[in-house]
């Protein structure tokens, strides 16, 4: 099925059947597509014998973990295509993913997430703070998670201002006369949750101690990432929306998750803090001791699928995130589809034990 279809439909608006057949429909023609063109993930499939045609459903198609694409160039499209390179944030010393677009992918991905986040912000576009610095998006042909993001989400602004100059000082004055221009008004934000807490809330709450207050009143804020480290500092998801409603009045928060490899396909935070599947991609939760799927209200490592990737194999990837599915359909927000919890990354026991099982196919599969 052609991904223009997908787009007709509403993001939360299919059933768990519906939903099902759509998604075995589409994600096995992408299983299809780049079995033709990635002969990497041709001999991952061959040495699994695997057969395309005894797949019923989804979530019998295989996976890839998503440090593969640290490790390898899996593109299923001429080098001449290629129009953007993105590279996963990680610590410094540790080899990015990279994951390579061509026109068609780039496009349905910003397709997706307009669909996507419309449903929470309405469709009108706003005047727009983003909460970093302008240097994050300088290389527009290969950039970060971080450039990735701001570009993403930029299509949702109006006039739009950085809050954070390069050296990632607040733009207090800057702040303050965008404030007043477009006081009444909703404004929308983004940014990355750590940089948020550590570079604005905090500046902020200085600021309001010396009487220089930000009234976000009208704000609506989307942000995600980062959430490993406030929790190292015990911030909570709940403190950290109270803390920026008690410092700037921000009262409209959704957190998402989201990575590089599957972008576009966000999954968004409702009113009653669920993170929603949309129908353009769905979550499976796996055992960590044999990767069989887990049953309602069970732990285990998070396999995100996504309609979008066209031009790599990255249509089914086993994260390294622990979560639970909470429920399907039923959420009191009204959105249809899976909701799901976050509740981490695996440990380093579990990551090592991964690895290993991952290394032994992959010597299998001899890429």
């Amino acid at each position: 099925m052609n991904f223009g279809e997908l787009l007709e439909i509403p993001p939360f608006s299919l059933n768990k059947e519906q939903k099902n057949e759509l998604l075995t429909r589409r994600l096995k023609e992408l299983t299809h597509l780049h079995q033709s063109n990635c002969p990497e993930y041709r001999k991952i499939l061959d040495s699994l014998n695997f057969d395309i045609d005894s797949v019923t459903s989804y979530a019998e198609l295989p996976f890839l973990p998503v440090r593969m694409f640290k490790e390898l160039s899996l593109k299923s499209i001429p080098q001449e295509e290629i129009v953007k390179t993105m590279t996963s944030s990680g610590t410094t010393g540790q080899t990015p993913s990279k994951i390579y677009l061509n026109r068609a992918t780039s496009s349905n991905q910003q397709k997706a997430l307009v669909k996507i986040v419309n449903e929470f912000t309405g469709s009108s576009r706003m005047p727009m703070i983003i909460l970093d610095c302008p240097s994050v998006i300088k290389n527009r042909a290969m950039f970060s998670a971080r450039g990735a993001g701001i570009l993403g989400f930029s299509v949702f602004g109006a006039e739009k201002i950085y809050a954070f100059n390069d050296d990632m000082e607040l733009n207090v004055e800057g702040l303050k006369d965008f404030l007043t221009k477009y006081q009444g008004q909703k404004i929308f934000l983004f940014g990355f949750t750590y940089m948020i807490w550590e570079y604005f809330y905090k500046k902020i709450l200085v600021l309001k101690n010396e009487n220089v207050t930000f009234d976000l009143s009208d704000g609506v804020l989307i942000h995600g990432g980062g959430w490993k480290k406030l929790i190292g500092e015990a911030v909570s998801a709940q403190e950290f929306h109270q803390r920026l409603t008690d410092a700037c009045g921000l009262q409209h928060i959704h957190d998402y998750y989201g990575m590089v490899e599957q972008t576009g396909c966000i999954y968004m935070e409702c009113e009653y803090g669920h993170l929603h599947t949309s129908i353009f991609s769905d979550v499976i939760i796996r055992r960590t001791k044999d990767f069989s799927l887990c049953g309602a209200e069970e732990s285990g490592i998070i396999e995100v699928v996504s309609s979008i990737p066209e031009s790599y194999p990255g249509h089914c990837l086993l994260t390294e995130d622990i979560g639970q599915i909470l429920g399907e359909d039923d959420c009191p927000c009204g959105r249809k589809g899976k909701y799901f919890k976050v509740e981490g990354r695996l440990k380093d026991a579990e990551i090592r034990g991964c690895s290993d099982t991952f290394d032994i196919r992959k010597s299998r599969w001899s890429i």
